[in-house]
C-alpha cells in the first residue's frame, strides 16, 4: 500500500511544470518528480475543528 498522492493541477514553484507534485503523508512532505524539489508541510492534527 503506498502512502503518496499526486497533486493534480498544481505546479511546481521552482521548476514550474505541472503535475509532477507527490504529496507523502508519511513523511510529511511534498516533492517535485521532474525537478527534485522538496518541501515540508505543516499537518493539522485538528483538522479544522477549533477555531
Amino acid at each position: 500500500m503506498t502512502h503518496t498522492h499526486l497533486l493534480d493541477d498544481l505546479r511546481c514553484s521552482s521548476c514550474l511544470t505541472l503535475n509532477v507534485l507527490w504529496l507523502d503523508l508519511v513523511r510529511a512532505l511534498a516533492e517535485c518528480t521532474e525537478c527534485g524539489q522538496t518541501a515540508l508541510i505543516v499537518t493539522d492534527p485538528d483538522e479544522g475543528r477549533t477555531a
